[in-house]
């Protein structure tokens, strides 16, 4: 399975889709994540929160795909945002999974009331010189965050990890991201299997490519520029998911999915701009 690849700003090389791992816990969680990298992902996305990082660990040391080969990625939550704290998080989600390093490690949320993620950036800064993370990046982050980030340490993020469907095209935020050469990587990029996989419009574009209804809206992710992180424990599904890049999408279709944005379309109204994650 061939899959594109993107480099981020500080030179690590990332595929273009992803898969996600939030609720695959357990053995049940080591089996979906075990037969992802089997099928071809390369780029496996946990947090300390998703309280998983011991099953992803665990899937790798299972796989028989080296884990040089794999990019896995971290996350830390908003309570453990002092310097100090954070730290620590993040010597504690490299032994939950039992790895030497992580090869990209986010801030999860920016919790703008706390106002400490600038404090939070700094550990994540330390933590790569002391070759802990290969790559920092964020989630959720708007663009005062981000330019405050800049602003106050000189390092802005390698990627940032934000909400993007079809419901919510983020176009402005994606447009910042583009100017300042930070990736846009999508997390519920199927809308949380809502009611984005019924709509007939982007059915009938579908059918159009003989493709899924998830299979376009991944497409649509990767022509957006946006690394996509669709999660599944079915085999076959994942194996859909992945099966993007055999077609493409004309710039009226990807207009006309892109024009499906609400003006709010967050699944839970999770506003980085007020929302608080500990």
């Amino acid at each position: 399975m061939h899959i594109p690849v993107t480099t981020l700003n500080d030179g690590l090389t990332v595929p273009e889709i992803g898969f996600g791992t939030y609720k695959l816990n357990g053995n049940v969680g080591v089996n979906a994540i075990t037969s992802a990298i089997d099928i071809g992902y390369r780029l496996i996305d946990t947090a300390y929160n998703y309280e998983n990082e011991g099953t992803v660990g665990e899937a790798i040391r299972r796989s028989t795909t080296p884990r040089e080969q794999l990019l896995i990625t971290s996350k830390l939550p908003g309570r453990y945002q002092p310097y100090d704290k954070a730290v620590i998080a993040i010597q504690e989600s490299l032994y939950r999974a039992n790895l030497d390093y992580y090869d990209l490690y986010l801030i999860h949320w920016p919790n703008p009331q706390q106002d400490i993620y600038v404090e939070a950036w700094q550990a994540l800064i330390d933590a790569k010189k002391w070759g802990l993370i290969r790559s920092i990046g964020v989630c959720n982050f708007l663009p005062e965050h981000l330019e405050r980030l800049d602003k106050e340490t000189g390092v802005l993020p390698s990627m940032n990890q934000i909400e993007l469907h079809p419901f919510f095209n983020q176009e402005a935020l994606r447009k910042w991201h583009e100017e300042h050469n930070v990736k846009t990587e999508s997390w519920s990029p199927l809308g949380r299997a809502s009611a984005v996989l019924q709509n007939d419009t982007i059915g009938e574009i579908a059918d159009q490519h003989q493709k899924t209804i998830s299979q376009v809206i991944l497409r649509w992710h990767y022509q957006l520029g946006a690394i996509s992180i669709p999660k599944s424990s079915t085999p076959s599904r994942q194996l859909e998911n992945i099966s993007i890049f055999d077609f493409s999408l004309s710039e009226s279709e990807m207009t006309t999915i892109s024009k499906l944005t609400l003006p709010d379309g967050r699944l839970k109204g999770q506003d980085p701009a007020i929302y608080e994650e500990f």
